[in-house]
Parts: C-alpha cells; structure tokens; sequence
C-alpha cells in the first residue's frame, strides 16, 4: 500500500507550497524512498499552455510535451528526475474525463455528481501517477489556499482516502504568520483560522509548516500547536532564505523526515544530503565577479507590480549556470514595448551590459522592440541568447540589416509579409484554421543533429550534452508553432550565418548562431534549454552563455 502526503496552503498564494512539497519528496527521496510528486490545479483548463503567463506564471514544459504549472518545474529540479502528464492534474482534465465517461454510458446510468464520481477520478488519477513511477510514496500539492470553493473536491478526495486508509495518508498545512511592520511581532491568528478552514472541510492537519520572515521563537510555535491541536513536534518553521535550496535542510534541521516516517510507520532512514548541502553552500558563497543580463521580454508587468513568475524557468536557468560560474547575477528586466517607444538606449548602456537575452513571447506587441535588443546585442558585440522566439526574431533582425530584407517578419505577426522568414509549417496551418491552439505545436523533447565546428557543438561537447556525440545528437524541449523558413538558409548561411542544429525528424532549423569571427556570442535556439537546467546540473548553453558574459 502507499502512503500519500497532501501538502495545502493557507491565508495567501504563492506562499511556498510547491517548495515545501518538493523539499518534502527530496528528503524521502534522499532517504531511499521511491517517490513521485503530483500537482493539482483548480483551474478548468485541460493544460497551463493557454493560460497567459501574467495570469499564472511560466507555463512548465515536461519531456513529454505537458504543458504543466511551474511547481511541476520545481519538482524536477529538486527532484532530478523528469515529471509527466500524470504529475499533474487540472480540474478540467477531471470534470471532463467524468463527462466523456458519462456520455459513453460507463456510469450504467448513475447519476453522476461531484462525490463519488469526481473525487473517486481524483484519487484514481493519484494513484495513476503512483503505479507509473513505481512509487512507495506520493506528494500530492494541492493548488490554491483552503477556503475556495474551486479545490473544496481535492480536499473531499484526500478525506475520502484517509477514510478508506487510516494510517497511510497525511495531511501537511503551510499557513502564513506575518509579522507586521507596525507590531514587530508574529501573529499566529492567519495560521489558526487557516487550519480551521481545514478542519471544516473534515481534516485534521497532521504537520503544520509555519511560513514567516524570520524564524519563528517557541512562544510562538507553541500556540500555534495549541490552537490547531497539532503536537509540538509536528509544527515546524519555514522562514524566508536567501535560496530556495536551503528550504529542505531548514526543514529537516527540525526533523521533518522522522516525524514523516514515524507518522507513516515508514523504517527510519535519514536522508543523504551531501550533494544538496554542496550546492547550496556553493549558492550562498562569495562571488568573483557581477555579470549584468538585460532580458528584453513582454511579460514583466501586472498593474503597478513587476512579475518574475513569468520567466521563472529562464530565471531559474540563469541562476544555476552563475552558481557553476562562481559570478553573481545583475539581471535588468527591459519592457520590449518601451524599447519600441523610446529607444533601446535608454534602457541597455553597452558599456554596463554584458549579456542581452530575449525569451519566449508570442504576437505582434513588443516583437519589434526583441528585434531591436537582438540588432543592438549583434552590432555591439554583445553576448546574445535568444530562446525560441528570440530565435525567431533575431533571424528577422540580421535578415533585415545583414541580408537587405527590410520588410523581413514572422508570419506570425505579418500573414501576407513579403519576406517570411519565419512560417507556419503546414501541419500548423491547418490547426490554425480550426482554432485548435491548446496542445498543437511543436511539444516536448525533439532530437536534433549538431554540426561539427560550430558554437553549438563545442558547447554541447564541452559539457557532456550530446546523447550520442558520433552522431552529434542531442535533445530540448520546444513549445512553439512557427519556424524558420529554409527557403533563405542559403542567404543567412553566405553572409555568417550558420545553422548550428536541425531537428533528427524534418531537418527544422533548430539552432542558429554567428560566426565567431562576427561576434563573440550570437545564439538562437528554438527549442528551450531553460526547461531542462537543474541546479545539480546547469544546462551547457547557459553555462557558455555565462561565461561569455564574464569575457566583456
């Protein structure tokens, strides 16, 4: 029988939740337990791929082509292992797998309602991602905070399982205590109501996380155990770390992994953390050298605030290959709609800036202000990355000043353009024309050949990236729908251009650089090495990227 942990949030989002769950499963992990974590949504949406990133952060992009919540990214960089489309759940993947059944008369004429028929597919899809990764335990996030009514099932899911396996399920809270500035003390009350949301909804925590500023005194601690009738042993603080990778030995500082194994009658085995302890007193340590990265994007702003869930993944990215490095990180997030307006002059000094990435983007608004960063990165001699979309638009800018086509643009944002230089593959088009957008592009790991004597090659090379290096083949994940036009290989190629990777299936464009000769750093790469970078082990086109932006 497995055991199931369910991990919720109370009082605000974005507390922590995927953290603390993911510290969870690397500490069993780490202690020889075989676990798989699972992450689940409250939303309708089959999939995160069309949910726009302002909304909801980086949608993240599994292996198999899931276009998944960005905890599930979280979950392989702790983790070091590959999640797929059974990691991660949506209430629309639910609701209609229900519907589909009901309407092929697999309910032999049930009325069908939200308990059993809906919880009872919650807990199959559960165990599902238990029987795949033959797991002894699973993690289970639920999305959201408790009290709204969007995720009241997943928590009726995890009673009803309880109630059918007492002593194989618990329940881990994360609240929030503030500590407001006026008062300068903690204030356990968030916490307690949180837990009584819980408790109306027919759970009983069994652990509860306490996130704060600053850890919390036992004063505190003990009245949080008091008034959530949690034993004092099992509340534990979380407070604010200068990296999320400290979270888990924070957490097991405290014993987090025996009260675990005690509370699920697991043996005890405490959990080897070497490696994890490397990297993080690695993170933490004094840097040689600043390196400063404008990224020129689209997706910064919400209202008044500026949003990093964005380009978590790119961010997340840049940090592990700096830590490698041994540099810090000066990242400046440039508004590609302001570049357009006023120039990128005023936003990138060439004399401060030593490395200029466009990321990912779709449609017309901010596309020519990427254009312009990749123009202005190509004519200064500064390292540029620019990843799918940057890809993209950085063949438009050297089309447009190397090759003389000014009116050279994606079909993307220009249907009838007269130079398209980046199209629509005929597969594409025909979804296009029945609005089939959820889950149609080019998705998930695609392999590709690199040609010998290139950047790309000596970068793969140089840390280990090649599958199989005889055949120069290696493998990123893309999301995208549009690619570069093979009709102008031969143009690009005359003039510098170099067209690094084609894919193994179709021969697509799948990394275009710059002569060394031209430019000390000048890479596009359609598919998305972000997606793949884990902080034990940096992906190898950052970690190059990096160390170009140290020689400026």
């Amino acid at each position: 029988m497995p055991k199931y942990i369910f991990v919720s949030g109370g009082v605000i989002s974005g507390l922590g939740k995927g953290i603390t769950a993911a510290s969870i499963a690397l500490l069993l992990k780490s202690a020889g337990y075989r676990v798989t974590p699972i992450k689940c949504e409250n939303y309708l949406n089959i999939d995160a791929g069309t949910i726009n990133p302002i909304e909801h952060g980086d949608p993240f992009l599994c292996e198999d082509g899931t276009e998944a919540d960005m905890d599930i990214g979280t979950y392989e960089k702790f983790l070091g292992q590959d999640m797929t489309r059974v990691n991660f759940v949506t209430m629309g993947q639910i609701y209609k797998k229900v519907i589909d059944k009901e309407r092929q008369f697999e309910y032999g004429g049930e009325d069908v309602q939200e308990v059993i028929h809906i919880t009872g597919e919650i807990i199959d899809r559960i165990n599902i991602a238990v029987k795949e990764a033959n797991a002894e335990i699973a993690v289970i996030e639920l999305g959201g905070t408790a009290g709204e009514y969007q995720n009241i099932l997943y928590y009726e899911a995890n009673r009803i399982l309880a109630f059918r396996h007492p002593g194989d399920v618990l329940h881990v809270h994360v609240s929030y205590v503030p500590t407001p500035a006026h008062l300068g003390e903690p204030k356990t009350k968030p916490a307690q109501l949180s837990v009584r949301t819980v408790n109306s909804l027919g759970i009983q925590p069994d652990m509860l996380i306490a996130r704060s500023e600053r850890p919390l005194d036992k004063r505190r601690l003990d009245r949080l155990a008091l008034f959530c009738n949690i034993a004092p042993q099992d509340v534990f603080t979380s407070h604010n770390a200068d990296s999320v990778y400290e979270v888990p030995l924070i957490l097991e500082a405290q014993n987090l992994t025996s009260r675990l194994e005690k509370k699920l009658s697991l043996t005890q085995k405490a959990p080897k953390l070497n490696e994890w302890k490397k990297l993080v007193t690695q993170t933490l340590a004094k840097k040689k050298k600043t390196v400063s990265i404008a990224i020129v994007g689209k997706y910064f702003s919400t209202g008044e605030y500026q949003l990093r869930d964005s380009y978590a993944a790119l961010f997340d990215a840049l940090d592990h290959a700096a830590v490698a490095q041994n540099v810090n990180l000066e990242l400046k997030w440039v508004d590609a709609e302001k570049v357009e307006k006023q120039g990128i002059e005023k936003f990138i000094d060439k004399n401060r800036i030593c490395g200029i990435i466009v990321p990912i983007g779709w449609g017309p608004r901010g596309a020519e202000g990427m254009i312009t960063a990749a123009s202005y990165a190509r004519v200064n001699k500064i390292p540029y990355l620019g990843l799918c979309y940057g890809m993209q638009l950085g063949s438009i800018a050297f089309a447009r000043d190397v090759l003389g086509l000014s009116k050279a643009n994606t079909v993307e944002n220009l249907p009838k353009g007269e130079e398209p230089v980046i199209h629509l593959m005929p597969a594409q088009a025909k979804f296009m024309k029945r609005r089939a957008y959820g889950g149609t592009m080019r998705l998930g790991g695609w392999e590709a050949i690199v040609k010998r004597g290139t950047r790309a090659w000596r970068i793969y090379d140089k840390y280990n990236g090649f599958i199989n290096k005889k055949e120069g083949l290696t493998s990123e994940r893309h999301r995208h729908r549009y690619e570069f036009n093979d009709k102008y290989s031969a143009m690009f190629e005359k003039a510098g251009g170099i067209i690094s990777a084609r894919s193994k299936v179709e021969g697509l464009a799948e990394i275009i650089e710059l002569d060394t000769k031209i430019h000390p750093f000048y890479l596009g790469t359609q598919g998305h090495p972000e997606y793949k970078s884990r902080p034990l082990s940096p992906h190898p086109i950052f970690l190059e990227f990096i160390e170009a932006c140290t020689m400026i």
